[in-house]
């Protein structure tokens, strides 16, 4: 492990006191309590019965850095992924459930255990939730992940349903539930504070993997929806879209946070990530409204099975640095292979000389002592000597209130804004007045911390207060006045709101006065606004009327503006609309004049008409455009989510596959694919894609494509027919001609004569096309095509990787020596893991040295076929992860296995989902989704909608869209290219 220079590293802890540890948090007498997992990787329900892992409390008795006693504080624990000491309890997020464990007559032994709040949810993975950590307010926070649904009671108003991403928080005494932030990302995990407050959160998939991003670190401002861009986010108010990332990290994996009290990185953040081995310094400095976070390295290790899961800053100023081990792989690819053998530790990082700081904890010092006392102390230098004062000030209650109100106006900034974060956690009138004094300070940090008071606590005695506040030209404090306003609820604030929206250009400013807007939910105070002269506050007035409940904007307000000059205002208008899909009509004439003007489509263009496809309108609109070649008609033909096609629809595509051009040829064919089939197969269209099919001008992909779509019409295939289909499943061949021509001869008609020269394609067939031509000879049941085509299948380069199922149907008509020889082919086929790692590592020691150009050009060929689903950089596809720098987080073994094991395992987000209907059985990843239907890749280049209103089951997939046998496919040179190529992929597209 390296540090910068200047600092040291040592270890606080390690086995036996601690074995595997995940994450930690102090006690107010520096007692160290640690989430300790006991290294299993069961299956998380079954985590949940057996409740294997502890949580532990460690000692430092003689104060030399390092511990040296241990206790289990509580056994028989569920996963444990967040611990938090407050006010004698500790708490304990072990999803389903956040748990207060108490020891009630110090033995160090949990004797009290209670649910302090039950999500009643628990997937796969575990990332329901995160935490709990204690804000400066008092309140108890927590991040819900994964996209279950969870139900949450409000008072006076309708529960909250969602399946989002959350933080939440709630009083430590209980109470209401209050979401603070929205998302649609898979894992937010650790939530950090500034010292006025503010929120910073760590969490994976802010975005879909593509140039080198993903995870990140954001700004959870209040109200926010943030990414990925997920269906789960639909029915949660947004101002205009998801808000951004304050710091990108890619595919990192972050999870512990910790905003830096003490010593010269006072001010920073410090950040674990998990899949780089690494704690990174992010210097946290002030942007607008918001913030800006420059990371860099701050500990780096060489070992993969190094892996940070938390950092905290002890009282003195020095850094603890969790490491949990190499035993996790849930969810996790980055750990492929679990060693619980390899142990973490506890580190301890300082800077090289520094000075010792005496008592940090302010042990030595009486505490049950008066409120002028401990309001002295809420300067002190010592962080957790000002925190345990804030606590003990707290639990005085209203006699503190006096003592508090009253520190001195020349007290330094940190004190006074103390006293406001003491005075936040009391209740009653007294305190409430105290606090809005403190709204009037000149002190920015002060009255930023203020303003926060009075904003969880709903305070309307400070409205007028907060109206100067949100227009004095100071961003921050003018944001955190807004979110206050809000959460009041009085009609009163919407004038001052949306002048100070027409008053700046600052995005996440704008956010929050819309936000306040939209919490207000008087319809009748927004709309005069609608006729302001400021696009930027017609914007607003018009996104809080729409995003309020209930919704307030008719389209006729919305209409004109989607050919406004205004960038701004026609850009709203677009937003806007596409949240409608009931506007369809009151639409037509405007997608009409778009839809001529960009003939060629724009996905821009495409998923808004995409929104409308259940509309009559809409749908007489597209058929017409289409019968004339329009490109972008025919792409949103091809992906609405109708269970019945048009029938004017099928018409205009038989018109559109009669016509010239490239481009709406090829569109048309798609289209054609991709609709469910009618009950009555449609004449006209299977015959105009037969047309195109055996049209030689026409480009291979197209006609390969229209065969796959209209073979199974043929009572039998032409010769030419099938001489271009076999021709077109050679290895060589683009993926795109390759995989429809495969598709096609799998469902043709074929005759014996046929089927015996398709013999020929199975030994070079690629893994992609093997299975589907197997399924060919299906429809034969003739022993001397059975002879034929087993003797072929045995000398298949992809037969290894051959599904027994796909290859026992394919049998199952022949005669019994037929279906023998095929089950021979099988014969000792072994999926154990061992055998698995066997092979793994006995390649490894052959594979020769690898050549990282060489290693490109394989990536990019037809036989490989890699970019057709992944991406580096900007170019690739996007069915896969990408891997702009994934030689960064894997192993070369990791890389190996990927490749030749592709089913081992799967990284998050990329999971394949197996959909049942009535009909058929889909396995793929999943790309798309609302509330109407599921969009899965089933492989590079096909998809399949599937209307939610048709699904059966749906259930975890347990094979890889990428197929198996790359390694039999490649030579052995080429693998070795490819690995070196991956290794070195450790840049972004920046």
């Amino acid at each position: 492990m390296t540090v910068p220079e200047g600092y040291e590293i040592e270890i606080a802890a390690a086995a036996p006191l601690t074995e595997r540890p995940m994450i930690v948090n102090f006690d107010d007498q520096g007692r160290l309590y640690i989430a300790e997992s006991s290294g299993s990787n069961d299956k998380v329900q079954q985590q949940l019965i057996d409740k294997p892992h502890s949580i532990l409390r460690l000692e430092d008795t003689d104060g030399d850095g390092k511990f040296d006693r241990r206790t289990v504080f509580a056994d028989k624990m569920m996963l444990p992924e967040g611990v938090l000491w407050h006010d004698g309890s500790v708490y304990v997020g072990a999803p389903p459930q956040l748990w207060k464990l108490t020891d009630t007559d110090d033995d160090g032994v949990a004797d009290q255990r209670e649910v302090f709040f039950d999500g009643k949810t628990l997937t796969n993975c575990a990332n329901d939730m995160h935490g709990p950590y204690l804000g400066l307010d008092g309140w108890i926070y927590w991040t819900k992940g994964a996209f279950a649904e969870q139900t949450y009671e409000r008072p006076g108003r309708e529960p909250l349903v969602t399946k989002a991403a959350h933080i939440f928080r709630r009083r430590p005494e209980g109470g209401p539930i209050e979401a603070v932030l929205t998302g649609g990302m898979d894992n937010p995990v650790e939530v950090a504070f500034t010292p006025e407050g503010e929120r910073l959160l760590t969490s994976t998939f802010l975005e879909q993997p593509r140039l080198g991003r993903r995870d990140g670190i954001i700004h959870a401002v209040y109200g926010g929806v943030y990414g990925k861009v997920h269906g789960v986010t639909d029915s949660h108010p947004m101002t205009g879209g998801y808000l951004p990332a304050m710091t990108h990290l890619g595919p990192a994996a972050p999870v512990g946070l910790a905003y830096a009290e003490a010593g010269e990185a006072r001010g920073d953040l410090f950040a674990t990530l998990f899949n780089m081995h690494k704690v990174i310094r992010v210097a946290l400095t002030p942007a607008g409204a918001t913030y800006t976070g420059e990371p860099q390295d701050f500990l780096v290790s060489d070992s993969m099975d190094f892996h940070p899961t938390d950092v905290t800053q002890d009282a003195d100023g020095s850094l603890l640095v969790v490491d949990t081990g190499a035993w996790y792989k849930i969810c996790c690819p980055t750990s492929q292979l679990s060693k619980p053998d390899v142990l973490g530790a506890i580190y301890r990082i300082r800077k090289t000389g520094a000075p010792r700081v005496d008592d940090p904890r302010g042990l030595s010092m009486p505490w049950d002592v008066g409120p002028e006392e401990l309001v002295g102390r809420l300067g002190d230098e010592r962080p957790a000597v000002r925190h345990r004062a804030i606590a003990a000030l707290a639990k005085q209650g209203e006699p503190a209130v006096a003592a508090l109100a009253g520190i001195s106006p020349s007290a330094s900034t940190m004190a006074r804004r103390n006293a406001v974060w003491a005075l936040t956690r009391i209740s009653g009138e007294p305190a409430r007045a105290a606090v809005r004094a403190a709204l009037q300070t000149e002190d920015e940090s002060v009255g930023h911390a203020a303003t926060h008071s009075v904003s969880v606590w709903r305070d309307a005695a400070a409205l007028e207060a907060l109206l100067a506040q949100v227009q004095a030209p100071n961003a921050p404090l003018q944001r955190a006045a807004a979110e206050a306003l809000g959460r009041l609820g009085d009609p009163k604030a919407a004038p001052a709101l949306l002048d100070a929206v027409g008053a700046t250009e600052d995005e996440i400013l704008t956010h929050s006065l819309t936000y306040a807007l939209i919490e207000i939910a008087d319809p009748a105070a927004v709309r005069p606004a609608l006729r302001s002269t400021s696009p930027r506050v017609r914007r607003a007035a018009m996104i809080a009327l729409d995003q309020m409940q209930p919704a307030a904007l008719e389209p006729a307000t919305v209409l004109p503006l989607l050919t406004s000059n205004e960038p701004l205002l026609a850009e709203t208008a677009s937003w806007i609309a596409t949240q409608h899909p009931d506007w369809g009509g009151a639409l037509s004439g405007y997608f009409r004049s778009r839809l001529a003007k960009a003939a060629a489509g724009g996905e821009s263009l495409e998923a808004q008409l995409g929104r409308f496809t259940a509309d009559p309108a809409i749908q007489k609109l597209l058929a017409e455009s289409a019968r004339s070649g329009n490109v972008a008609a025919l792409r949103v033909m091809a992906k609405a989510p109708l269970k019945e096609i048009p029938e004017s629809w099928r018409a205009a595509v038989v018109a559109a596959l009669g016509g010239s051009g490239a481009a709406p040829l090829e569109a048309a064919v798609q289209a054609a694919r991709a609709w469910p089939q009618p009950e009555k197969p449609d004449a006209a269209l299977q015959a105009a894609l037969l047309r195109v099919g055996r049209n030689d001008k026409a480009p291979d992909a197209v006609r390969a494509a229209a065969l796959d779509a209209s073979v199974e019409s043929l009572d039998a295939v032409d010769p030419l027919t099938f001489d271009f289909l076999l021709a077109r499943v050679a290895p060589d061949q683009p993926v795109p001609v390759r995989g429809p021509a495969a598709r096609a001869l799998s469902r043709a008609p074929l005759s014996t004569e046929q089927l015996t020269a398709l013999t020929a394609a199975l030994p070079p067939a690629g893994p992609m096309e093997l299975p589907l031509l197997v399924e060919a000879f299906g429809a034969s049941s003739d022993g001397t095509v059975g002879e034929k085509w087993v003797v072929a299948l045995a000398d298949a380069r992809g037969l290894a990787n051959l599904r027994p199922d796909i290859l026992e149907k394919a049998a199952a008509p022949y005669p019994e020596p037929v279906q023998k020889k095929a089950a021979a082919l099988l014969a000792g086929r072994a999926d154990d893991r061992a055998a698995d790692q066997q092979k793994l590592q006995a390649l490894l020691a052959e594979l020769p040295e690898g050549d990282v150009r060489r290693g490109q050009a394989v990536f990019n060929s037809s036989e490989a076929s890699c970019s057709s689903c992944h991406a580096i950089g900007y170019a690739g596809g996007r069915i896969g992860p990408g891997l702009t720098k994934i030689g960064e987080i894997r192993s070369r073994q990791d890389l190996l296995e990927a490749v030749v094991f592709p089913s081992a395992s799967f990284v998050r987000s990329f999971e394949p989902l197996v959909i049942q209907t009535q009909d058929d059985i889909f396995n793929g990843v999943p790309i798309e989704e609302d509330d109407a239907q599921i969009t899965l890749a089933l492989n590079a280049d096909d998809q399949a909608r599937i209307l939610r209103a048709d699904i059966e089951e749906v259930r975890p997939g347990t094979v890889s869209v990428m197929p198996s046998g790359l390694a039999d496919q490649l030579s052995r040179q080429q693998l070795a290219d490819l690995l070196a190529f991956l290794e070195a992929t450790r840049w972004g597209a920046r």
